[in-house]
């Protein structure tokens, strides 16, 4: 009776860790051909004609044009605005969305549900709806479409994620630990930033990369929200891949993709380390 029990349970091992493996496959498979193509000789995307490392160079190389300003690539140009616009982007989300996060969970006035409700709307309304409202609501005010308009609208959808996650820390907030640094003399600023802030980091760590993320991948927003002069590389990858995908649009990508693993192991970190501060004070 114990043979056959055990023998079932490895066979229920053995069918969720193979699920679990084709799920795997499936979500990162793609992604695995994306890398092994950027490694293709062929100018065309899709057909493999041998291994080489000419479409890294070419990369280098453009960069290293572009931050002498010898000449323009109009992909290093929309990859280097998709950067600028994202890390502003994330820069005013955190800000704002920490500080909101705060203010609603310290102090309680009327029509709280209602300004939540309003807060997390952007997160679920249609892009193509937002996008157009932005639209007009930026022809009315008068103000002309390029970097600052962008910004704006990124904004406007990131910041509710990063509110989301740090509610969701704050939630599990012990009071006490703010009132014994007031006891000691602390002032209401310094004991936030000593005490409130170490504690929320690793909200705040996941509200900026998922912010991050979002801004360098947004495509329909900026669409309509755009300038001549802050074309995203989302843009310019849709506008490419209707005459064809450059290989190097594999490269950028894989760089992309070893950038962000570096950032989610450094984010990893530092979220640990920011858990142990409280219980280390």
């Amino acid at each position: 009776m114990r043979l056959r029990t055990m023998s079932g349970i490895k066979l229920s091992n053995w069918l969720l860790g193979g699920w679990s493996g084709l799920v795997l496959l499936y979500l990162y498979l793609p992604i695995l051909l994306l890398v092994a193509y950027s490694f293709n000789d062929s100018r065309m995307s899709v057909v493999w004609e041998g291994f080489t490392f000419k479409w890294y160079r070419q990369l280098f190389d453009e960069l290293v044009a572009h931050l002498g300003d010898e000449r323009r690539s109009p992909l290093i140009e929309s990859l280097s605005n998709s950067v600028i616009i994202a890390a502003i982007t994330t820069a005013f989300s955190v800000a704002l969305g920490t500080a909101g996060a705060f203010l609603l969970y310290r102090y309680r006035f009327p029509a709280l549900r209602s300004i939540t409700t309003l807060i997390f709307i952007p997160m679920i309304i249609p892009e193509i709806i937002m996008g157009i409202s932005l639209l007009i609501f930026f022809k009315t005010v008068e103000l002309d479409l390029g970097f600052t308009t962008v910004i704006i609208s990124h904004v406007t959808f990131c910041f509710p994620f990063v509110l989301i996650a740090v509610q969701a820390r704050l939630a599990g907030l012990d009071p006490s630990l703010e009132e014994a640094a007031l006891d000691l003399g602390a002032t209401p600023l310094k004991a936030f930033f000593l005490i409130m802030v170490p504690y929320l980091l690793p909200a705040i760590i996941s509200g900026a990369l998922m912010s991050f993320t979002l801004s360098m991948d947004e495509l329909i927003v900026t669409y309509f929200t755009r300038g001549p002069k802050s074309e995203t590389l989302p843009i310019k990858v849709f506008g490419m891949a209707k005459v064809g995908l450059n290989p190097m649009l594999n490269t950028i990508s894989t760089v992309f993709i070893a950038a962000t693993a570096m950032l989610v192991v450094v984010a990893e970190s530092l979220k640990g380390t920011a858990r142990r501060l409280p219980d280390e004070g």
